[in-house]
């Protein structure tokens, strides 16, 4: 099994050793030979079609096609006509009867990426596919048969999705058959190194350049950074430095000007997953309590203060010995000059608004005036598709117009 291994990524081009990494890849080894459908889950960036493509090329389906969609790039409107084929003149401009995906990669493999952006009315006609291996064209009533390896991939949520209402719970336990996670960039260690120098010596050879280097503290920070984007952010950040950097030696300072600040960048994505996986419902609570706290303990600060004495534990190793060893007794020093020249004594308490959706769209307004209502910069900026900015927008009933100069 370990020559296997190390021939698949090989084969596939896979660099890296992580014991999370062997292990996905030892699943899709083992679930090729079979006729079961696959869910791979993970992070965006984390390489997921890569291992559709194993498992196909594992399979008796090898010498069929192997079609690869992403279903949230496909409108709603035609995705059916897509995957499942027209009749001529089933709607405007079917000029002729059309053949779909299904029908194309009969005998082969379909990888369905972005599982979780299938409309709920393709969704049946896909469980259709997977139970009875059959299906009907837009416009048409005959039966179409194919026989196809179905898998699926979605960096989402699913059983939250199932909650929302947005994901059949039948689909989904016909897709789960067997499940592949992949893990994002950030829990593979070392890997970071090894990416990093392969696609050094990768963009080398395309620009003809020499191949970078990395110091020690630069990759210490590497190891430590989040990668949102996981691999398919490092291959860019890498190809920037290989393209614009005239050092050969990263240092954490060139370095650093690459890793997108954790405030700019983080914050939009993190938000969105609170979104994703719905723990804004505990996350608020939690911190308007830390709020309260905060304003209760600036209180009673401030209290101390008005009086004149301020209470501070001295400790030994900073103001000497305890007055009482023993009990530790806390001592009132006069401090009221020196927070009134820190400007501490303005501590009122007010309450904000923590709605979800009042600081939603507080973001997208500041992002679409900060863009001049450019949709697509603004989506960038928040770490979220143009699509579902557009529904956001509609949504909160945000004229971008506004913003346009």
């Amino acid at each position: 099994m370990k020559e296997d291994l190390q021939y698949i990524k090989q084969r596939f081009n896979i660099i890296g050793n992580a014991p999370l990494l062997n292990r996905a890849i030892e699943v899709a080894m083992q679930v090729a030979a079979t006729d079961l459908s696959v869910l791979i889950t993970g992070e965006s960036g984390t390489g997921k079609e890569s291992f559709s493509k194993i498992i196909h090329a594992l399979s008796p389906y090898r010498h069929g096609n192997f079609i690869a969609i992403n279903c949230g790039a496909i409108p709603e409107g035609t995705i059916d006509a897509e995957l499942f084929g027209h009749e001529k003149g089933a709607f405007t401009g079917a000029l002729e009867s059309r053949k779909g995906y299904f029908e194309e990669a009969n005998g082969g493999t379909i990888f369905l990426d972005e599982i979780g952006e299938m409309p709920l009315g393709t969704q049946t006609r896909l469980l259709r596919v997977l139970e009875y291996g059959e299906y009907l064209k837009v416009g048409g009533s005959n039966v179409q048969k194919t026989k196809v390896r179905v898998v699926a991939a979605t960096h989402v949520d699913l059983l939250y999705a199932i909650k929302q209402g947005k994901f059949r719970e039948d689909l989904y336990y016909r897709l789960n058959t067997v499940p592949i996670h992949i893990p994002p960039l950030r829990e593979r260690g070392v890997d970071i190194i090894q990416l990093f120098h392969k696609f050094s010596s990768d963009f080398a050879a395309k620009y003809r350049v020499k191949p970078l280097e990395i110091s020690s503290d630069s990759k210490d920070i590497l190891r430590t950074y989040a990668f949102p984007g996981n691999i398919r952010q490092l291959k860019n950040i890498v190809e920037q430095m290989a393209l614009l950097e005239k050092v050969v030696m990263i240092t954490p300072k060139v370095l650093e000007q690459y890793l997108p600040k954790a405030q700019s960048h983080t914050l939009p994505v993190l938000y969105k997953k609170w979104q994703d996986h719905g723990m804004q419902e505990y996350i608020y609570p939690i911190l308007f309590d830390l709020k309260r706290d905060i304003a209760e303990l600036k209180a009673l600060m401030f209290n101390f203060i008005e009086s004149g004495k301020s209470p501070i534990i001295k400790e030994q190793a900073q103001l000497g010995a305890y007055s009482d060893a023993d009990n530790k007794q806390i001592h009132f020093l006069d401090t009221t000059q020196s927070f009134k020249e820190a400007n501490l004594h303005d501590m009122s308490y007010t309450t904000e608004n923590l709605s979800i959706e009042a600081q939603e769209q507080v973001l997208i307004r500041r992002s679409l005036q900060k863009n001049h209502g450019n949709r697509k910069n603004a989506a960038d900026d928040l770490g979220i598709s143009e699509r579902t900015l557009y529904r956001k927008i509609k949504q909160y009933e945000i004229e971008a117009s506004d913003f346009n100069q």
